[in-house]
C-alpha cells in the first residue's frame, strides 16, 4: 500500500502524498513543537515540513522510512528556524489593575506556547528503544522549558535520541553530522537538561491524570482561586513552587515569593471563573474575571505543574493562546 502511494505521489498524485503524509503529520506537529517551545512556529515548522517532503520526493532513496525522512526535513527545518529568529523582547508587565511585585528573576524563555492536551491524541508513537524519557515526561512544560535553553545542535540530538529513540547512526544521518559529534552533543545535552529538570527518581511525580488524586488538587485550585481565598491557595504550594508569566518574564520562586505574587491579583471581592482544559499534559484553565457589568472577557490561561498532593508550578499564558484550545474569548454574561 505504502508502495502504491508513493509511486502515485511521485507521479503529482498531491492526495497520494496527503494519504502517505498524514499518519505522522501528529507527531511532526509534536516534535517541532519540542524543538521550537511555541505551537504557532510549530505549524509553520510543519507546514514548511511538508511543503519540503513534497518538492524532494523525487529524491527520496527509501534508504530509511518514510517517518525517519520526514522527521530529517522537520528537524532541519526547525534548525534553521532556530539559527535565523532573532530574540524575541520580553513583555512588560500587563496584568490589568496591580503592579508587578519584585520578581526572583527574569527568565529567559519568554516565548513559550502551551500545547493543548486534545492535539496529543494519535501525535505520540511509541518511541525507540533508545528513548530515555517518558513521552507524557517530555511534553511537559517544565521539559520544554529546559529545552529551548540548550544550543540548537544539542537540543536536535537529545530530542531525537531520548525523546524519540532513534539510534545514533540514524540521528548522524539526519543532521549530516560525524557519529562522534552526535555522541559528544548528546553528552553535553543531557549535562545541561539536568541541570535544570531533575532526574525522575529525584523529584516527587505528579498524580496521574484523570486520577483521583489529581481531580482533588485541581477542586482544591478552583474553590480557592475563584473565590479569592489567598491563604488556602497558599496552602496548596510545594516549598520549592515556581510562577512565571510568558511572554512577560517575571518569575517568583519558592513559596514565600510566590505568596506575593498571589496576594497582587488574588484579592477579596474579586470574582473570577476558570474553564478547566488540559496543556502539556497537566491541568489547566482558561481565566474569566468577573466585571461590574457582567462580561466575563478571558486574562489568559493558566497551567498547573503538581508534585504529590500540591501544586509545584503555575504558568500564565496570555489570552492569545485560547483558540488552539478552543476556548471563547469571552463568556456569557
Amino acid at each position: 500500500m505504502a508502495t502504491d502511494l508513493m509511486a502515485k505521489a511521485r507521479a503529482g498524485d498531491g492526495d497520494a502524498f496527503r494519504d502517505l503524509t498524514e499518519p505522522y503529520r501528529r507527531e511532526l506537529h509534536v516534535h517541532c513543537y519540542r524543538m521550537l517551545g511555541s505551537f504557532q512556529d510549530a505549524e509553520d515548522a510543519l507546514q514548511d515540513t511538508l511543503l519540503a517532503a513534497w518538492q524532494a520526493l523525487g529524491g527520496f532513496q527509501r534508504r530509511a522510512s518514510v517517518r525517519t525522512w520526514l522527521y530529517r526535513i522537520a528537524t532541519n527545518r526547525c534548525l534553521s528556524a532556530l539559527r535565523t529568529a532573532g530574540r524575541r523582547a520580553a513583555k512588560e508587565w500587563s496584568v490589568p489593575g496591580t503592579t508587578a511585585p519584585e520578581p526572583t528573576r527574569l527568565g529567559e524563555v519568554v516565548w513559550l506556547q502551551p500545547y493543548p492536551d486534545v492535539l496529543l491524541d494519535g501525535a505520540v508513537s511509541a518511541p525507540g528503544p533508545e528513548a530515555r524519557y517518558e513521552q507524557t515526561e517530555a511534553i511537559s512544560l517544565a521539559f520544554v522549558t529546559a529545552l529551548q535553553l540548550l544550543p540548537p545542535r544539542q537540543l536536535a540530538v537529545l530530542v531525537l535520541r531520548d525523546v524519540l529513540g532513534f539510534h545514533a547512526d540514524e540521528v548522524a544521518e539526519m543532521l549530516d553530522a560525524t557519529l562522534d559529534s552526535v555522541n559528544s552533543a548528546l553528552k553535553r545535552a543531557r549535562a545541561g537538561l539536568q541541570q535544570r529538570v531533575p532526574a525522575r527518581a529525584e523529584r516527587e511525580q505528579a498524580p496521574v491524570a484523570g486520577s483521583p488524586a489529581e481531580q482533588a488538587i485541581v477542586a482544591g485550585f478552583v474553590r480557592a482561586y475563584e473565590s479569592a481565598d489567598l491563604d488556602a491557595l497558599i496552602a496548596l504550594l510545594t516549598d520549592d513552587v515556581f510562577v512565571t508569566m510568558p511572554p512577560m518574564p517575571f518569575e517568583y520562586h519558592g513559596r514565600e515569593d510566590a505568596a506575593r505574587f498571589y496576594a497582587s491579583i488574588v484579592r477579596p471581592g474579586r470574582a473570577v471563573d476558570l474553564v478547566p482544559t488540559r496543556a502539556n499534559g497537566q491541568p489547566a484553565f482558561g481565566i474569566y474575571p468577573n466585571t461590574s457589568t457582567g462580561a466575563r472577557h478571558a486574562a489568559g490561561l493558566l497551567v498547573l505543574t503538581l508534585a504529590g498532593d500540591q501544586i509545584r508550578g503555575y504558568t500564565r499564558f496570555e489570552n492569545t493562546v485560547l483558540p488552539a484550545f478552543g476556548l471563547p474569548r469571552s463568556l456569557p454574561a
